[in-house]
C-alpha cells in the first residue's frame, strides 16, 4: 500500500494526461505530489525530505507551465529532480559520516554488508552518474521527441532504467553480507 501511495503522483500524472493532456496533468501532479506530502506527515508524524523537495519543484515549474502555457517547463522536471539527486550523491562522498548510496543500500539488508570505504565510494559515485545520466536523457528525449514519448519515458522509461541499475546491485550486495560470507553461522 506504501509504494503505490509513493506511486500515486506518477500514475495520476499519467491517467490525466492520457485522458485530458500535459496541462490538466500537470495541475493533478501538482495537487497529487502536495497531498502524497501531507499524507506521509500525517501517518508519520514527519514530512519526508524528498516528498518536499518533488513537491517544491512541481509547483514551482508547474505554476510556470499553467500560467506561461508552455509544457517545457513540467518537463524540466525530471531533469531538475534527478541533478539535484546526482549532487546530493556527489556531496555524500564527502559530507557525512556515509555516502548516500550506503545509506540507501544497507537500509535494505538486516545484515551489515562487508564492503570497503572505497568500495562504497565507487558506488556511490555511480549512482551519481546514474542520476546525472537519467537527467540529461530526459531533457534530450523532451527536446527531440513528441510530447507523447517523453511521457512514456518520464513513467516508464526512468522506472525501468532505475530497476536495471539497482537489481543487479543488490544481487551482487546479498553476496556481501557478514552472514552470507560467514555461511550462514
Amino acid at each position: 500500500m506504501n509504494q503505490l501511495l509513493e506511486w500515486s503522483p506518477l500514475i495520476v500524472f499519467f491517467i490525466t494526461f492520457k485522458l485530458l493532456g500535459i496541462y490538466w496533468a500537470t495541475g493533478v501532479l501538482m495537487v497529487a505530489c502536495v497531498l502524497l506530502m501531507l499524507i506521509h506527515r500525517l501517518r508519520s508524524g514527519r514530512f519526508k525530505t524528498m516528498h518536499v523537495v518533488t513537491a517544491g519543484v512541481v509547483m514551482v515549474l508547474g505554476t510556470a507551465t499553467l500560467l506561461l502555457h508552455d509544457k517545457r517547463f513540467i518537463q524540466w522536471k525530471p531533469t531538475v529532480l534527478l541533478g539535484v539527486t546526482a549532487l546530493a550523491f556527489l556531496g555524500s562522498n564527502v559530507v557525512g559520516k556515509q555516502p548516500l548510496a550506503r545509506r540507501m543500500l544497507e537500509s535494505v539488508f538486516s545484515e551489515p554488508l562487508e564492503l570497503s570505504g572505497q568500495t562504497w565510494i565507487i558506488i556511490n559515485t555511480l549512482w551519481a552518474g546514474w542520476f546525472a545520466v537519467l537527467a540529461i536523457a530526459n531533457i534530450y528525449i523532451a527536446r527531440n521527441f513528441a510530447e507523447n514519448v517523453w511521457v512514456n519515458f518520464k513513467v516508464f522509461g526512468i522506472t525501468v532504467a532505475m530497476m536495471a541499475f539497482m537489481i543487479p546491485q543488490v544481487i551482487w550486495l546479498n553476496g556481501k553480507t557478514r552472514t552470507a560470507q560467514t555461511g550462514g553461522a
